[in-house]
Order: C-alpha cells, then sequence, then structure tokens
C-alpha cells in the first residue's frame, strides 16, 4: 500500500522520483512532499501522511531501546558506576564462594529416625521462600522483579537471624507460549527468508477511517451474579501493532540474524534461561543454582515428577474425565488455559439456556429472501440466549438488532436457527452443527443456508415457549443489540428487564418512527415474579422510580438491571407457572430443565469475554470429552479441606488477599488439565495429551529439595550429586522421598537406589518443607496459587502443607502502568544497567507492599545512588578521622557519654527494634524508612547537635553505627552493605554470612521522650520564625525584622495546668472501668465547663491509653527527663536554629505567671 501511494506520487511528480522506504528516507520524503501535496492534492495528502506516520510507527516499535525512551534520563553517571563496580565485585564474590547454595543437615550429621522431622527444623531453623518461575519466553522486566524482591528481603532477613536460607529458581517452558511462537516464526522464514530480507514493510489500513467502536449496549448480558469472577486480563498491546513474530523477537533485541533459530522450541528454552539468571545474578538475588532446571520432558527428571503428581491425583480420583464446557482453540484444536493465551485471561465459559421461537410468520422482506432455499415445511427457530429462564412466561416480544447481520443455520434435517455467524461457530464446537469427534478447524467450513439483515425480519411473528401470549410474539428493532454478546437475538421480558420495559415503551411511543405497529409492543404485561422490595414488576417500578425516560439512559439503566436482577434472583418468589410459589434461586434450574426436556431451548456457552490464543487465533467455547482436576463443588471435601485451611491456619498477610482465596475456592470449577499441542509432559495413561502449564506447576517446589542431587544441569544431561539416573525415578521412589510410604526393600530392588541415597533425598525434603513462603502476583489468586493450595493439601501430609502466601499488586513505572508503547517500560536489566542492583532494589522496597499496585519512581532510585555514595564516603571517612572522640565505650550507661551520645545511641536501638518488627511483618517500605531514612536521621542530627555544641563526636558510636546501618540494610542493599562490612569494618567474612544485631537493649523511655521533646522543640522554633516571615510577606503587621539581631526566650512550665487534674482523674475512673469508648465520658466533659480545650485533652489522654502505653506514667503526668536540664544542653544548638541569634534565654513559669527565672 506503502508503495502504491508512492507510485501514485511518481505520476505526480515524474519517474524520477525516488520510492523511500525505511523511517529515515521516509521523514525525508515528508518534507518534500508537504508543500506539494497540501497544495495541489488535499486528498493524497491527508493518505499520504496517515501511511508515513504507521510506518514510523512500525520502525519505532522494532527498536528495543523505544519501549523506555521516556523514561529518566541519567546524565552525571560517575558514582553510580563506582557502586555499580563495587556490586560486580561482590557477585563475583558470592559465586565463587557459593555463598547462596543452602543444604539440609546431612544423614550422617543426623541419622535417620533420631529425631522427627519437625524437631530438626526447631533445632536447626531453616527459611524456605520462592516465587513463581518465570516464563522463558524473554527476558524478565521491572514487574517480575518487584515479586522476586519481596522474596529476596525475606531471604536476607532470614539469614541474619541465623537460619538456612532455600531460594531456587527454576524455567518455566509448559504450555502453548513458546510452541506457539516458534511455529509462527517458522512460517515468517518460510514467508521471508532466513533473515527475512523478502519482507516488505506493510500498512495495510492506513488509510482507511477507523470503524467507532459501538457505545455499551442494552442486549450486553452482565455475567451470572450468582458466579465469582475475575476482573483481570494481560495487558493488551496498544499502539503500533507488531503483525510478525520476527517483528517481536526483533524489538526484544534479537539479532536478526539469530531470530530464524527460534524456530525450534528447544532453542528458546538454551536462549533465555540464561539471561533470566545474568539477570538474576546482577541483581545481586540470593538464588541456589545447583536446584535450577526446565520444565517439560526436555529435563527427564522432572518429567518422572510430574508424571508421578499426575498419577497419585489420578489413584486419588482428583484427576477425572468428563465433558464440559472450556475456551478452546479452533486453530490450535485444544482447550486454550489462562497461561495459553495473549487476552482474555481470567475469562471462562458462560452458560446460557438458548431458547428456540418457532416462526409462525415471516415478515414480507425476509419470506422474499429466504424463498425457494428453506423447505415451507421447515421448522425455523429465532434462538434468544437468556440468563433468565425462570421469566420466560413473560415473553411480550423478541429483539434484533436492525443493521446486524444474521444467517440462518441447518441443524438437522428440516431444523434451522436465525443467529449471528460468531453464535453459530461457537454452537459448531457443542455438538449443534458439528459431532464432538469432527470440529471444524475453520470458519469457511459453516455456511449460512440464507442470510438477513435484522431490519428484514421485523415484524416476524413467533411462538414464545411458555410465554403466557399463546398467539404468539413479534420480532421488533433495537438499536443497541450487540453482534459480540449471546446469539445477536434477544428475547423480551419487560416485566423484570427494565432495558425491556424502556425499548418496548418507546416502540409503542414511536411505532412509525421505528416501522413497526403500535399493538406489537404493547401486548399486555404480566406479573412473573414477587419480590419484597419492587413488587411484581419490577422493570416497570425501577424505570418509573429512577426516572428513566428512554433506552439511551444507558447508565441508569444498568444500575437498574443490577438492581432487578440481584433483587428477584436472591429474594423473588415466582407468580406462575409448574413451580410457582417457589424461590426463584431454585426455581431457575427447574425451568431450564424442564424447556431442555420440552425441545423448547438447550444449552448454549460462549467465552464471557475476548480470548486469543497464543497462536493469535479468537477462541470460542467447547463442549468436549476432557482430563480435567476436579476442583470446586463436585469434590466437596477436597474443596472444603482447601477453604478451611486458608480461613484458620494460612498466614496470608492482608485480609484482601484472604477474601479473594475465599471466594475464589467458593466459585472455582474443575479445570481441564490436558491439551494436546504445546510443550509439557505426557499424561501417563493417556499419552496423547500433555500436562498444561497450570497443571504442572503446582508443587514443583518440592523439586527444588532435591534437583541438585539428581541433576547438575537445566536439562537433566549431566548426573546430580547421588548419579541416579530418571528411569530409576519410579513413582514409588517420590512417594518415599515426600513422606507418603515407608522405607522397604523392595523399593531398592524397584529402583535400584541405595537406602541412604534414599535417605538423602527425603531429609533435603522433610526439611526444606513445608514452604514457608509463597510471593506472587495477586493475579495468581484465580488459578495458580489455587492450584498449589489443592494439590499440596490432596498429596503430601500435614506437617508439609504451605505456611503462608503473599500477594503484591501489580508495578507502576513512575505512576503510570508500563507500557512498551508508550516507552514507558523497563526490564529487569535495564533497571540494573541504569541504577545499579542496590538502588533499584531500594526503589523496589519504597514502591509499596500491599495489593494494590505499588510504584517504581525513577527518581527514587536515582537519589538513592547520591545517598548510597555520600553515605559510603562518610563511612570511610570516619574510620580514617582522628578528631573523633575515644569514649571508653559505646554502653548508654558509660559516663563518659553525654547526653546527644546516649540520645543518638538509644534511637539506634530503637530503630533496629523497629526495622526488625517491620522485616518480620514483611513491610519493607517501612523496614527501608527504619533502616536507611531514620538511621541516617538520627545520625545527622547527632551531628548537627554536637558540631553545634563544639563537641566531637564519639569514635566508638560512629562504628556502631556504621555496623549497624550495614546489618540493617542488608536484605535490601546486600552489595553496598557488604563494602561496608568487609572493607571500611574489615569483617573477615561476607555480610550474607552475618547475624542481626545481638544484645540491643531495649529503648530508654526517657531518652525516648527527651529525643522527642529536643526535635518537636527546635521545629517550634522554626515554625513560629516561619510564620512570622509569612505575616511579612503578606505585609501584616509584626515586629519580627530579619535583618536585626535577635534573642531567643523559651518559656517552660515548672507544672501542668490544674483544671487538667480533673479531667485526669475522670479519665482515670473511666479506665478503671474499662468504659473509655463510652458516650457517656464525652457527655461528662461537655458539662464540666472547660469543653473547647478540654476534649482533645481527654482525647490524646485516651490515645495515649488505647495505644499501650504505661498507664501510671499517662496519669502521674511526670515528664520522663528533666526539661531544664535539656533544655540547658540545648541552648548552643537553639541559637542556631535562628538567623543572627545573640543570645538565648530559659525561663522557668509558674502557672498563669508571665514571669519566671
Amino acid at each position: 500500500r506503502l508503495r502504491a501511494k508512492l507510485g501514485y506520487c511518481r505520476l505526480l511528480y515524474g519517474p524520477k522520483s525516488k520510492v523511500f522506504t525505511g523511517k529515515h528516507d521516509s521523514l525525508m520524503l515528508e518534507r518534500t512532499l508537504r508543500p506539494l501535496l497540501s497544495i495541489r492534492y488535499p486528498e493524497v495528502r491527508s493518505n499520504f501522511f496517515r501511511t508515513m506516520a504507521t510506518v514510523n510507527g512500525v520502525t519505532d516499535a522494532l527498536d528495543p531501546a523505544n519501549s523506555s525512551k521516556n523514561t529518566l534520563k541519567l546524565e552525571n553517571t560517575e558514582k553510580r558506576d563506582t557502586l555499580i563496580a563495587l556490586e560486580k565485585k561482590y557477585q563475583a564474590r558470592w559465586q565463587q564462594n557459593a555463598v547462596f547454595n543452602a543444604s539440609a543437615p546431612t544423614i550422617t550429621e543426623v541419622p535417620p529416625g533420631s529425631c522427627s522431622s519437625s524437631d530438626l527444623r526447631k533445632k536447626q531453623p531453616k527459611h524456605f521462600g520462592t516465587f513463581a518461575y518465570p516464563y522463558m519466553n524473554g527476558r524478565l522486566h521491572a514487574g517480575h522483579s518487584f515479586t522476586i524482591s519481596k522474596t529476596e528481603y525475606a531471604a536476607g532477613f532470614a539469614r541474619l537471624q541465623g537460619k538456612r536460607v532455600l531460594l531456587p529458581l527454576g524455567y518455566h517452558c509448559t504450555g502453548m507460549p513458546i510452541k506457539a511462537c516458534a511455529d509462527k516464526l517458522t512460517d515468517d522464514v518460510r514467508k521471508f527468508g532466513q533473515n527475512f530480507e523478502r519482507y516488505v514493510d506493510e500498512t495495510d489500513g492506513a488509510d482507511e477511517d477507523a470503524e467507532a467502536a459501538p457505545a455499551p449496549t442494552q442486549a450486553e448480558t452482565k455475567e451470572d451474579i450468582t458466579k465469582f469472577s475475575s476482573k483481570k486480563s494481560k495487558t493488551a498491546a496498544k499502539g503500533v501493532q507488531l503483525k510478525y513474530q520476527f517483528q517481536i523477537m526483533l524489538a526484544l533485541g534479537i539479532p536478526r540474524e539469530e531470530i530464524h533459530k527460534f524456530g525450534d522450541a528447544k532453542y528458546w528454552l538454551k536462549y533465555f534461561p540464561p539471561l533470566c539468571k545474568e539477570d538474576m545474578n546482577n541483581f545481586g538475588a540470593r538464588v541456589d543454582w545447583r536446584r535450577s532446571f526446565v520444565t517439560t520432558d526436555a529435563n527427564p527428571y522432572y518429567d518422572t515428577f510430574v508424571r508421578w503428581q499426575m498419577n497419585r491425583l489420578y489413584a486419588l480420583k482428583k484427576v477425572q474425565f468428563g465433558s464440559r464446557y472450556t475456551i478452546y482453540s479452533p486453530k490450535d484444536g485444544q482447550p486454550c488455559m489462562d497461561h495459553d493465551r495473549t487476552e482474555g485471561e481470567g475469562i471462562g465459559p458462560q452458560e446460557y439456556t438458548a431458547m428456540k421461537l418457532k416462526v409462525r410468520e415471516w415478515a414480507p422482506e425476509a419470506a422474499q429472501i429466504i424463498q425457494g432455499k428453506i423447505s415451507e415445511a421447515a421448522n425455523i427457530y429465532f434462538v434468544p440466549a437468556t440468563l433468565r429462564p425462570e421469566t420466560m412466561y413473560g415473553q411480550t416480544c423478541c429483539f434484533v438488532g436492525p443493521k446486524i447481520n444474521y444467517g440462518i443455520f441447518k441443524t438437522m434435517e428440516d431444523e434451522y436457527y436465525v443467529i449471528t455467524k460468531r453464535a453459530a461457530w461457537n454452537m459448531a464446537f457443542q455438538g449443534i452443527f458439528f459431532k464432538n469427534s469432527d470440529f471444524p478447524r475453520h470458519e469457511s467450513e459453516l455456511q449460512p443456508i440464507a442470510e438477513l439483515m435484522g431490519s428484514s425480519v421485523v415484524g416476524t411473528l413467533v411462538n414464545a415457549p411458555l410465554s403466557v401470549h399463546k398467539n404468539g410474539v413479534r420480532i421488533l428493532p433495537m438499536d443497541t443489540v450487540s453482534p459480540t454478546k449471546g446469539t445477536g437475538v434477544v428475547t423480551s421480558v419487560p416485566s423484570d428487564s427494565p432495558d425491556d420495559f424502556a425499548t418496548v415503551t418507546d416502540l409503542a411511543k414511536k411505532a412509525d418512527y421505528y416501522g413497526v405497529k403500535k399493538e406489537w409492543a404493547e401486548l399486555e404485561i404480566v406479573p412473573i415474579v414477587e419480590t419484597p422490595s419492587y413488587g411484581n414488576l419490577a422493570a416497570p417500578f425501577l424505570v418509573k422510580k429512577m426516572k428513566i425516560n428512554s433506552p439511551k439512559d444507558a447508565k441508569q439503566l444498568a444500575e437498574a438491571k443490577e438492581l432487578a436482577y440481584k433483587e428477584g434472583y436472591y429474594k423473588g418468589t415466582m407468580l406462575v407457572g409448574d413451580f410457582k410459589g417457589e424461590p426463584v434461586e431454585a426455581a431457575k434450574s427447574k425451568v431450564k430443565a424442564a424447556l431442555i426436556r420440552s425441545g423448547d431451548a438447550f444449552d448454549y456457552a460462549e467465552p464471557n469475554g475476548h480470548v486469543v490464543s497464543r497462536s493469535a487465533d479468537e477462541c470460542v467455547v467447547a463442549y468436549l470429552g476432557q482430563w480435567f482436576l476436579n476442583y470446586g463443588e463436585n469434590d466437596p471435601e477436597w474443596q472444603n479441606q482447601v477453604l478451611d485451611y486458608v480461613k484458620n491456619d494460612m498466614e496470608l498477610y492482608s485480609s484482601e488477599t484472604k477474601n479473594g482465596f475465599e471466594k475464589n475456592l467458593e466459585w472455582l470449577n474443575r479445570w481441564a488439565c490436558a491439551r494436546t499441542y504445546g510443550l509439557g509432559s505426557k499424561l501417563p495413561w493417556d499419552p496423547k495429551f500433555l500436562v498444561e502449564s497450570l497443571s504442572d506447576s503446582t508443587i514443583y517446589m518440592s523439586y527444588y529439595t532435591i534437583a541438585h542431587l539428581l541433576h547438575s544441569d537445566n536439562f537433566g544431561t549431566k548426573p546430580g550429586l547421588l548419579d541416579i539416573k530418571p528411569s530409576q525415578m519410579v513413582d514409588e521412589v517420590w512417594d518415599y522421598i515426600f513422606c507418603r510410604q515407608e522405607f522397604s526393600e523392595d523399593l531398592v530392588k524397584k529402583s535400584g537406589i541405595s537406602k541412604a541415597d534414599l535417605d538423602t533425598m527425603r531429609r533435603e525434603f522433610e526439611y526444606w518443607y513445608p514452604l514457608d513462603v509463597r510471593i506472587s502476583g495477586k493475579d495468581l489468586i484465580p488459578n495458580h496459587l489455587t492450584f498449589f493450595l489443592y494439590v499440596h493439601l490432596a498429596l503430601f501430609p500435614r506437617e508439609f502443607w504451605p505456611r503462608s502466601i503473599r500477594a503484591n499488586g501489580h508495578l507502576m513505572l513512575n505512576g503510570e502502568k508500563m507500557s512498551k508503547s508508550k516507552g514507558n517500560f523497563l526490564t529487569l536489566n535495564d533497571a540494573i544497567t541504569k541504577y545499579g542492583a542496590d538502588a533499584t532494589r531500594i526503589a523496589l522496597a519504597d514502591a509499596g507492599d500491599g495489593v494494590e499496585d505499588a510504584n517504581f519512581e525513577e527518581a527514587v532510585a536515582n537519589q538513592v545512588i547520591l545517598r548510597m555514595f555520600t553515605l559510603k564516603e562518610w563511612c570511610e571517612g570516619v574510620v580514617k578521622d582522628t578528631t573523633l572522640r575515644n569514649t571508653s565505650s559505646s554502653n548508654s550507661d558509660d559516663e563518659n557519654l553525654n547526653l546527644w551520645d546516649r540520645l543518638f545511641l538509644n534511637e539506634m536501638h530503637t530503630l533496629v527494634h523497629d526495622t526488625y518488627t517491620a522485616y518480620a511483618a514483611t513491610d519493607y517500605k517501612v523496614a527501608l524508612k527504619f533502616a536507611l531514612y531514620d538511621f541516617t536521621s538520627a545520625r545527622d542530627f547527632y551531628r548537627e547537635s554536637l558540631a553545634a555544641a563544639a563537641v566531637p563526636m564519639s569514635r566508638p558510636l560512629l562504628l556502631t553505627y556504621i555496623r549497624l546501618q550495614a546489618l540493617l540494610i542488608t536484605p535490601i542493599a546486600p552489595h553496598w552493605a557488604d563494602y561496608i562490612w568487609q572493607e571500611v569494618l574489615g569483617e573477615p567474612d561476607t555480610v550474607q554470612n552475618a547475624r542481626w544485631p545481638e544484645g540491643v537493649p531495649q529503648p530508654d523511655p526517657a531518652l525516648t521522650a527527651a529525643f522527642a521533646y529536643i526535635r518537636a522543640t527546635a521545629s517550634a522554633i522554626t515554625s513560629a520564625e516561619g510564620a512570622q516571615l509569612k505575616r511579612k510577606a503578606k505585609g501584616k503587621a509584626t515586629r519580627y525584622n530579619p535583618d536585626l539581631p535577635k534573642r531567643l526566650t523559651v518559656y517552660a512550665a515548672k507544672g501542668y495546668p490544674a483544671w487538667q487534674e480533673r479531667y485526669v482523674e475522670l479519665v482515670r475512673g473511666y479506665f478503671a472501668e474499662q468504659r473509655l469508648e463510652d458516650k457517656e465520658l464525652s457527655a461528662t466533659v461537655g458539662k464540666m465547663g472547660e469543653g473547647k480545650k478540654a476534649m482533645p485533652f481527654v482525647q490524646g489522654l485516651k490515645r495515649r491509653l488505647q495505644g499501650g502505653e504505661d498507664a501510671r506514667q499517662v496519669f502521674e503526668r511526670k515528664l520522663a527527663f528533666e526539661e531544664m536540664e535539656v533544655l540547658g544542653q540545648m541552648l548552643k544548638g537553639l541559637r542556631k536554629t535562628v538567623a543572627k541569634c545573640k543570645g538565648v534565654e530559659v525561663v522557668e513559669v509558674e502557672e498563669g505567671g508571665k514571669t519566671g527565672t
């Protein structure tokens, strides 16, 4: 198309004009032709420049650098480069010294049977944490690193606690994505050559006016309110779409000459895992790489593990075979599960009741169209799909979209359905037009007998099953019927559907305008359901109450629809039919079953949203026989077991996560666990199927525990520490390892594995399990994380069930959703290259900890570089500083320490304890605040206070500070911490093996109070001066002159005001009676005369008591320190808080007095 347009330009401007290609040339052409086209051919101009924009957009999309073009640009990188050099040095040391390789106590150290596994874990504490292994179709991005960071911080903290820590990482390769991409590349190579040299830029559609997206329609059906659904999907690509797989690979930064190799799916498994490992090492991850592996049968050891897992689930009847609705890819010829999709993750089948409305009399135009194509004796049905079969007694008409194209499709001899082609394509996989054993692969295999515009069938008379109108109802127009939801045919029940009532009312008012007879829209509306809130005609009631005047009042109608549906379903009672008097909730399924038995309806399902497979195929819903894991209500014992564990025993860290699991467990149903296309392990008893990707990844964490004993490379081609062959890993061996059966000599004979080796593998499992924490994005709660719980509870003894799951939100970048097309995207490698590992890790910790979406601020990462570099240099300087005071110790009881020394030391003690609490609660943003920002702030306070007093700082105290600073920040910034630990403090071993500070005293309340008092007093003085400056700036009267010398006077009261004593005694009485929350307290305060000032005072006392402060201290109202003594120590420092201050006076005053001493 581009060449055609440029060719047209040649006709305009002569045969010597050049046909340009590529972004640079197109820009030259644009500059050359813009003035000419603007003057001579404006209609060519608009099309041409639209084409140029598309070409340039594709060129931009192919450039990997453009994915981050709108992120922060760094200028001076000298400090960053210094820190990165240190990081590389320590990363190399950690790997060289195998610092993160962790093993269970050997069977020689602790012989089997000498103590229970639980006792062993108590004697030698451990921490085993994992995150979801990444899929190997690209590099890790910043979103991955956010989840990884939580696991990392937890591992670092556990190491400081003296625990053995295991953090492994495997590589997920199972499923369709890799295979589908490889097949696409093979096709690209066939079309364009090995290096795609025959490819010519395509800009199809660049000059066509984009079709406007349809507005929301009344006919769009809300998902069934009785089902829980997960509102999530993968990010849809925006901006320029890359049509070919080789273009996507170019955008990933793969060299063009190497791309053809990815046509072999196995090459992906070799290419991306090393990059993942490189990124993780550059991040400073504490990973035991000995335990890595790729999934699928590419690793024969892992393959035996997956086969064992499926065999045992099958034996427990957790895997079954049956026919059910599932999302299906016609092109791939198999179910399309969540991880097999590029769009529509989390979307499932929506089941309907498809009604059969038999044609009694065609509208004239429609009769003419079908004449001679269909026998007059044939049964032809309009087929609306409904979620409310119980309301079919109230049908008064049936709607079609007048501008929608409908087909008449033959189902059997002399039976035809009038529906959209989209609906017919879905039905083709549900036994309607094709047998289940012979599904079509392409829509061309399903052709209608005739096609009709909706407008041509308006006025057709049809029978409506169950309707009280036995003489039939008419087909009427509704402009907002959706062709992409349901069948495109909508039955109308105006008694209970606000949409329908509003539409038939409008049709009756404007019958001539719509080309219908008024009486067609005025059939009697009869009561079907009695509701307590809206009577027996819910729709008319709500339309009137909400003042809905037109079918175009979409927002109000949507709200009314939801109210009517919920009220009718949960509280309604049937007024008509065979189930009169029954609750709607019970009658619904009975009415549907009766309709199907009578032949007036059938089951129909379609995706509850747009789903596209990895092979770019729009998916349908198929009803087919398949192997499925029997999750949900069909195995209530299993379901309740998991639900009870979630409610009562698991640590989930947030109520949102717990609620998400509970809702999902109540909703989740059977899950197809096998497919025929992709990569994976074969189903043992039915090898034509592969285990799908969400079903082979439920308990792989247990495989980590023994992977290094089986193999020493990702693919299992090199033996591990025990020199065991894959063929020896029979199911009974896995049973023994995972404590499902006890030892027998037959096991040795069958497997050829010695008892010592069997015990070694079992020891690794029973020591590391249970999994202490599983960290994952919240989007995996509806599938992976729930499956993870189901299968763990089914296969392992209770002792080894997972202890906790921590779900986090998604990661935004600079306050916006990450998007490659918008240039707001960072891979983990990008972030580390740009900011270094520690700055990236600190910014990730600062991003947030809850299940809500977090935000990675590049400005934070950039600021951290300066902070950590400056702090490093200061630490180095302290060690060399000869001017520091050499106090005898850093003990707060040391008489040689002055007030500022003791305050600083006490604040460090406080922050050590606060940081420990935050790390233990996995509140890493809070931990970072205490461990870095508040810790350096305490140092700054100490430094400034002593500088004002002209007293040198204490060397032992500063060395204590440096030591504590290194330890506290180790989980988050281990590279910086290790440099300080080894090279500044001269410690002989890595900080990764150090321990959390031991013997740190609890904070001294008196010093804590004094510290807060000093800061508050200094702040009050600067605030007072600032207020005077503001008054002066606004031209208000003030005696304050910033240019003149000043004198600062601090007034300190000798005691509290006498009036407060009465309220102290009042609160003391209520507190003793545990009645602080009584409204009577507030009423009593109001009657005592000083309500305006007394109420805030009483509220302050309440807050202190409810916050856990010692009641005696609250009621005795004594300062924990000598105020005048502290103020005396502050004098020199206070003088510096006010500009041009020539003196400071502290005056102690009596209550009510204006003078003092």
